[in-house]
């Protein structure tokens, strides 16, 4: 695989919320950085980060509109979209969208570090406009 093709089976991964297949495609000493800066670091740590985040946005998904890759580093722009839900249900008109980029670090077929660009305003005002219904 190219390690371009490793980042988008990464990202069908996140589009199908497979947790499984997901951590699948990490190396042992993953590394996530959210678009805050924190850090997540180990591939057993990423899996509940993961599967909690799934239950808070079910719905989540990523469209990559363009890709450039250099010396094992793959950055992906497109948007990043989902509903938040709470009680296993998606809460009515918690929708949102944003414009973000990815950056792919690839070792050996799998995702080294996987580093998070986008505007949470969106799902900010969300959060506090059914702050309520969250808690």
């Amino acid at each position: 695989m190219t390690v371009v093709e490793v980042a988008l089976r990464f990202i069908e991964a996140i589009n199908a919320r497979d947790v499984r297949r997901l951590v699948a495609l990490l190396t042992e000493d993953h590394r996530f950085i959210d678009s805050l800066g924190h850090t997540l670091e180990g591939r057993a740590l990423t899996r509940p980060a993961w599967e909690s985040y799934f239950q808070m946005v079910p719905d989540y998904s990523i469209r990559v509109t363009e890709t450039f890759e250099r010396d094992g580093v793959v950055v992906l722009l497109g948007t990043a979209r989902g509903s938040l839900a709470a009680g296993g249900r998606v809460l009515e008109g918690s929708a949102w969208q944003t414009e973000a980029a990815w950056r792919a670090v690839v070792r050996e077929d799998g995702i080294a570090e996987w580093r998070v660009y986008a505007d949470n305003e969106p799902i900010r005002e969300i959060m506090r406009r059914l702050k309520p219904p969250l808690a």
